[in-house]
C-alpha cells in the first residue's frame, strides 16, 4: 500500500475522519490523489489555504473532533498560518498534512550547508510552525507513518488541545508499505489525580463567600462537561458568568446566568463581577481582552480567585493572582466537586443572587440610542436575528462589529452554537469558518455574520459555498469602512488612515458580487424591514447572501475606554466604569454590602 493511500485510509478507520479540507498542489499530489480516491472521504476544496485552515477550526468547534486540512510545500503550507494560530490560542485539534519535495531535495537533507532553499518551491515549514502547534515533524522514514500519525492525533487532542503538522516529502508520500509491519506509538496519557483537599477547600471558600461567580470558560466545551457544568451550577446556584470564547455555554435564559465580562461584556455582567468576594474560574485562560487592559483590577473585591486549567502556565502568568491554582482537567474537576457535594447542605447566596439579577435588569443590552432611528444598527440587527433563530442554529462570526454585537446582545439558546476565533481575532474569520460549519453540521442552519472588511479577505471562498450548496446564511455587516478602526483613530488622532473610502478604503457593489456567485441577494436597509426580511431568509434551504447596511457611524457601546494622559500614557478605565460612563452616584449605587 502506498503512504498516502494508508495516512488516510488509517484516519478515516482510527478516528472517524470523513472530511478533509484541501488546496492540491503538486508537492502533495499523492496526498491529493489519495484522499480523492478514498470513497469514505469527503473532500471541501477551498480557493485559498488560509480558508481550508478557518474551516477546519469551524468544523472541529461543532464537530468536537479532529479536523484535517491537506495542503502542498512553499506558499501551501505558509498560507495557512492565521488559521494554525487562532487554532493553538483557542486550543482547536486539527491535523495539518502538507507535501513537501523529495527528502533528498529539502534542506532537511543537508542542514550542515544552512541552505535557505534546494529543492523546488520549497520551505522549511516545520520550523515555521513549531511555535503555533503542539506537534510538528516531518516524515523521513515511510515506516513510521503511522506512529507519527497515531502521536500528532494523541497529542492534538490531549492536555490543552491544538494543531499538529506532519510534512510528508513526495518520495515518502509514494512509498510502498505493508501496513502490517509499521511502528506504533505507544500511548503516554499524563493523568494528574485530583487532590481531594483541593475539593474541600472549593467547597469550603464557596460555603462562606458572601458574593460568589463562576466564569464559565471555553474549556468547558472542550473537555466535554457542559451537562455535568449544568449539573453544577443548578446544585450550587451561584451567578454564572461567560466568556468570549465560550459564551454559547450558556443559554441567555438560564436562571444563573448573568451576563458576560471583559472589555466588550455587559456592564451588568462586569458590576456584578467586580462586586463579587469568590471567582471560581473553570478553564477560561482570563485573556487581557476578558480582565481588562487594567488588569490589577480584576475581581478587585474577591478574596479568593480559583483558577482551574489543564494548562498550569495560564495558571501562573502575570496578569491574574490566583489564591488558589488547580491543575487539571476540568472534566474531573466537575465530576469530583459534583460528587462531593451530593450529601452537603449547599449555602444558596439568596441576597446575593437576589441583588445580582436586580443589576441585571437594571441595565439593557439595548441602549435607547439602538432603537430610535429607522437606520439599522448594528447591536439592534443581532439581537433580532438571535431572537428569531432556532435552538439548534449555528452562528460563526468574525471580529470587530459583528463579534462584538453579538458577544453584548445576542441571544443564546439551549443547544445553539455561537463562537468567533477569540486568541487570533483575524479578519476573513466568519466565512471560511461556516463552511466548516456547514460541512459538520449539513442538516442545520448555519448563520455567518461579516463585516465588509472581513469579508473582502477571504471573498473567494463565496464560490466554495456556491460550489457545494452549503446552507450558508451569510449576513453581511456594510459599513463601508473598518469601523473598529475608524473608532479607535477617532478618539485618538486628528486624522483618519486606511479605515474608509477618503482615507483609501472602499468596497465593492455587494449585489453585483453576490450575483456573481450565483448566491439569492437581500438586502436590509431600514429597520422596518427587518422581521419580515429575516423570516424569509430563515426559511429558505440553501446559501443566501444578505447586505445589511448600517447605520452611518455608529460606535461599540458599553465598552471599556481609554484615556489618553498629558504625558501621552494611555490608561483603561476599571471593569466596571464602562462608557458611557454612570455618575458616581450610579457608581455607588452598584455596590453589594
Amino acid at each position: 500500500m502506498k503512504v498516502s493511500d494508508f495516512i488516510f485510509k488509517f484516519l478515516n478507520e482510527e478516528y472517524n475522519v470523513k472530511d478533509v479540507f484541501m488546496v492540491s498542489g503538486g508537492g502533495a499530489m499523492h496526498l491529493n490523489d489519495s484522499v480523492g480516491n478514498n470513497k469514505n472521504i469527503n473532500v471541501i476544496c477551498c480557493h485559498h489555504e488560509q480558508a481550508c485552515a478557518i474551516a477546519a477550526d469551524g468544523y472541529s468547534r461543532i464537530n468536537g473532533n479532529l479536523s484535517v486540512v491537506n495542503v502542498t510545500t512553499g506558499p501551501g503550507g505558509t498560507n495557512t498560518l492565521t488559521g494554525v494560530i487562532g487554532e493553538y490560542l483557542d486550543s482547536v485539534p486539527v491535523l495539518y498534512i502538507s507535501g513537501q519535495v523529495k527528502f533528498e531535495t529539502t534542506i532537511a537533507s543537508c542542514r550542515e550547508l544552512n541552505l535557505r532553499q534546494l529543492g523546488d518551491q520549497e520551505i522549511n515549514i516545520i520550523d515555521i510552525v513549531k511555535p503555533v502547534t503542539k506537534y510538528a515533524v516531518m516524515v523521513k522514514d515511510p515506516l513510521s507513518i503511522k506512529y507519527e500519525i497515531q502521536k500528532a492525533v494523541h497529542i492534538a487532542k490531549s492536555g490543552r488541545k491544538g494543531p499538529v503538522w506532519l510534512d510528508v516529502p513526495l518520495d515518502v508520500q509514494a512509498s510502498d508499505i505493508d501496513e502490517n509491519n509499521l511502528e506504533e506509538y505507544k500511548l503516554k496519557d499524563i493523568n494528574i489525580p485530583i487532590i481531594k483537599e483541593q475539593i474541600d477547600e472549593v467547597i469550603n471558600i464557596l460555603q462562606n463567600a458572601k458574593s460568589p461567580v463562576i466564569i464559565a470558560g471555553h474549556g468547558i466545551r472542550l473537555s466535554n462537561s457542559i451537562k455535568e457544568f449544568y449539573k453544577l451550577i443548578d446544585k450550587l446556584d451561584i451567578p454564572v458568568l461567560s466568556t468570549f470564547n465560550g459564551f454559547d455555554i450558556i443559554p441567555t435564559d438560564n436562571k444563573n446566568y448573568v451576563g458576560r465580562i471583559g472589555t466588550i461584556g455587559n456592564r451588568y455582567g462586569n458590576i456584578i463581577l467586580q462586586n463579587s468576594d469568590v471567582v471560581l474560574s473553570l478553564a477560561s485562560r482570563n485573556n487581557i481582552r476578558q480582565i481588562g487592559y487594567n488588569y490589577e483590577n480584576f475581581a478587585k473585591n474577591a478574596k479568593h480567585i480559583i483558577g482551574v486549567d489543564i494548562d498550569n502556565a495560564e495558571l501562573n502568568k502575570p496578569t491574574i493572582n490566583y489564591t488558589l491554582k488547580i491543575n487539571n482537567d476540568v472534566n474531573l474537576f466537575i465530576n469530583t466537586l459534583n460528587d462531593s457535594l451530593e450529601n452537603i447542605e449547599v449555602n444558596k447566596h439568596t441576597k446575593w443572587r437576589e441583588w445580582a439579577l436586580n443589576i441585571k435588569n437594571k441595565y439593557s443590552n439595548l441602549l435607547d440610542e439602538y432603537t430610535v432611528s429607522n437606520d439599522v444598527n448594528p447591536y439592534y440587527f443581532t439581537y433580532k436575528l438571535t431572537n428569531k433563530l432556532s435552538n439548534d442554529d449555528i452562528v460563526t462570526c468574525t471580529n470587530a462589529t459583528p463579534s462584538l454585537a453579538l458577544f453584548q446582545v445576542g441571544i443564546v439558546k439551549e443547544n445553539n452554537r455561537m463562537f468567533c476565533n477569540s486568541g487570533c481575532a483575524a479578519m476573513g474569520f466568519g466565512l471560511p469558518a461556516s463552511i466548516g460549519a456547514a460541512v459538520s453540521s449539513k442538516d442545520k442552519n448555519v448563520i455567518c455574520l461579516e463585516g465588509d472588511g472581513s469579508l473582502m479577505m477571504n471573498l473567494q471562498e463565496l464560490q466554495t459555498i456556491s460550489h457545494y450548496n452549503l446552507n450558508i446564511k451569510l449576513f453581511l455587516y456594510n459599513n463601508n469602512e473598518y469601523a473598529s478602526i475608524r473608532q479607535t483613530q477617532d478618539n485618538f488622532f486628528k486624522t483618519r488612515t486606511g479605515c474608509d473610502f477618503n482615507s483609501g478604503v472602499s468596497f465593492p457593489n455587494w449585489e453585483f458580487i453576490a450575483k456573481a456567485f450565483n448566491l439569492k441577494y437581500f438586502c436590509i436597509d431600514k429597520k422596518e424591514n427587518i422581521n419580515n426580511i429575516l423570516d424569509e431568509i430563515l426559511n429558505i434551504n440553501g446559501p443566501v447572501f444578505c447586505d445589511v447596511i448600517l447605520e452611518k457611524d455608529y460606535l461599540f457601546l458599553p465598552k471599556i475606554s481609554s484615556e489618553k494622559l498629558p504625558n501621552g500614557k494611555m490608561v483603561s478605565r476599571s471593569l466596571e466604569d464602562m462608557t458611557p460612563l454612570l455618575s458616581k452616584e450610579e457608581l455607588s449605587e452598584n455596590i453589594y454590602i
